[in-house]
């Protein structure tokens, strides 16, 4: 049997899979990204998972896809200023894999690869003007133009999580600027807010604090609210501009999208004007925490499978 090895680098872990040629994950390890440690380090720990899930499917790797926190080259496999990566950049995830595997290896930006993943099988299946978010620590984005992924000048990816949405508001983002949509919508955005509303006491993280929400903390439900609040206003902007068929929200802290999902579909509504608001579906992602893996396959599949390049 012949499987394409998957990897989902992120900020806090790094997971890898064996998939079938439909894309369907079958095989799964994960461990903690220690970016600290650094990109070999990372790398080692990798390839030993990709070994490992090879020998439990009795199987040999066609081809590996990666999903990887941008800035990245997609072409290249380099990976770029990474601000959840530190110390990662100039490392070349192409290079490193094939070099262990020999085989092809893609690499796409971790919320293009997502975006694949939900389009071809998953909450967005069947819409050709598809836009993927991910909320977690940080906010990305992958957008679906006529069922191609977009790609701005020479295969850069538009970093739409970095949009200024409210410059008088938050905290100085690592891109540089304030009041960025990731400084005031991502998991570290909830918990800095939090922290900042009770200095005296142990900070939360994001998950901590919805189950709070959950209970009826009051403080914790006017993060909700002001986390929903900040959700919808980046997302009528991508409305506005883009209108799409289908908006998929996907990432660990959409698993709590009832406490703060109907006040960011209450503020699109107040904010699109100009364009049919109602054309465009806003649902959660499908895929749940094999989205990352998935797309990784896709990445793979898109490129080689199908024949087409980046």
């Amino acid at each position: 049997m012949r499987i394409i090895g998957a990897v989902d680098i992120g900020g806090t872990k790094i997971a890898v899979g064996a998939a079938a040629e439909d894309g369907t994950i079958i095989c799964r390890a994960e461990c903690p990204t220690q970016p600290e440690f650094g990109f070999e380090a990372a790398m080692h720990r990798t390839k030993s998972m990709l070994h490992d899930v090879a020998a439990r499917t009795h199987a040999e790797f066609k081809g590996i896809g990666v999903a990887c926190p941008g800035p990245l080259d997609p072409a290249s496999g380099m990976i770029g200023e990474v601000g959840t990566l530190s110390g990662w950049q100039g490392g070349n995830l192409i290079t490193e894999l094939e070099r262990e595997f020999g085989v092809q290896t893609a690499v796409e930006n971790d919320a293009d690869a997502a975006t694949l993943a939900e389009a071809k099988c998953g909450a967005g299946k069947g819409s050709s003007h598809l836009i993927y978010v991910t909320v977690s620590t940080g906010i990305g984005a992958g957008i679906l133009i006529g069922g191609d992924l977009y790609r701005g000048s020479r295969g850069t990816h538009p970093e739409i999580g970095h949009q200024i949405i409210a410059a008088s508001s938050g905290s100085r983002c690592y891109c540089k600027a304030t009041g960025c949509w990731e400084s005031l919508a991502s998991g570290a955005a909830i918990a800095a807010w939090m922290q900042e509303q009770q200095p005296a006491k142990q900070p939360r993280t994001a998950a901590e604090i919805c189950l709070l929400a959950e209970e009826g903390d009051p403080m914790a439900l006017k993060a909700m609210d002001r986390e929903g609040y900040y959700l919808g206003l980046g997302l009528a902007n991508l409305i506005t501009l883009f209108a799409p068929d289908t908006i998929v929200l996907g990432g660990g802290v959409m698993r709590s999208s009832h406490l703060f999902l109907p006040r960011a579909i209450e503020t699109i509504r107040e904010l699109c004007t100009q364009v049919p608001v109602e054309n465009t579906t806003i649902t959660v992602a499908a895929l749940g925490p094999d989205a990352g893996l998935a797309g990784a396959a896709q990445a793979w599949l898109s490129r080689y499978a199908d024949h087409r390049e980046p």
